[in-house]
């Protein structure tokens, strides 16, 4: 078994929480109120930067070629999907230039780079991964019976989309390829699920 897979294995019972989850499920089916995705659209712009900046300083410390591209590579694709959430922003009416990180936001956010910034490529492949495969994962199960027609479906169609694994699959490469599995990666791979599902959460609760 590899180091991902141990580890996403490992927190099955989060990634099923956050399937689960009310704001996911309102994805699924359309029926997310409008103004609950307009604050997760600003969140999760706010929380994109930060995961760009952390790939940017993982590349720097990267002791070789292979990873400094590859996280390089990582960090193009995330200025694609802020591009995506420009979109949204305009269709949403969302000024991203406005958006102040609430509580769950930052403590994502503060975790990723302090860990970036204060410890090895391992760890902090560690914390990053969740995120890409997590996404990977609720995109294609959402749409495991065709992207529906409402008003969430671009956002189901961008996670479940055959160019948004092979990411998933090149951050999971770079944690084979300098982590293992100490009880630190665990509880800091753990840690970056939490935030995930209180993302999600505040999202849920914090724009009622």
């Amino acid at each position: 078994m590899t180091v991902s897979h141990e580890l996403w294995q490992a927190n099955q019972d989060l990634a099923q929480a956050c399937l689960a989850h009310p704001f996911v499920q309102g994805i699924a089916n359309g029926t997310l109120e409008r103004k609950k995705f307009a604050y997760y659209v600003g969140q999760d712009a706010f929380f994109l930067e930060a995961f760009a900046r952390a790939y940017s300083i993982v590349a720097a410390k990267s002791p070789d070629w292979a990873g400094f591209n590859v996280f390089h590579n990582l960090a193009d694709s995330v200025l694609e999907e802020l591009r995506l959430h420009q979109a949204y922003a305009a269709a949403w009416e969302v000024n991203l230039h406005s958006v102040e990180p609430e509580p769950a936001t930052r403590r994502y956010t503060d975790f990723l780079l302090a860990t970036a910034w204060g410890s090895d490529v391992g760890l902090t492949t560690a914390a990053m991964s969740p995120c890409m495969r997590l996404y990977a994962f609720l995109g294609q199960q959402l749409a495991q019976n065709g992207v529906p027609n409402h008003e969430y479906a671009d956002w189901i169609r961008t996670y479940s989309s055959p160019e948004f694994e092979p990411l998933a699959q090149q951050l999971e490469s770079v944690v084979e390829r300098y982590t293992s599995a100490t009880p630190q990666v665990h509880s800091t791979y753990r840690y970056a699920m939490l935030c995930e599902r209180d993302f999600f959460q505040a999202a849920w609760l914090e724009s009622s």
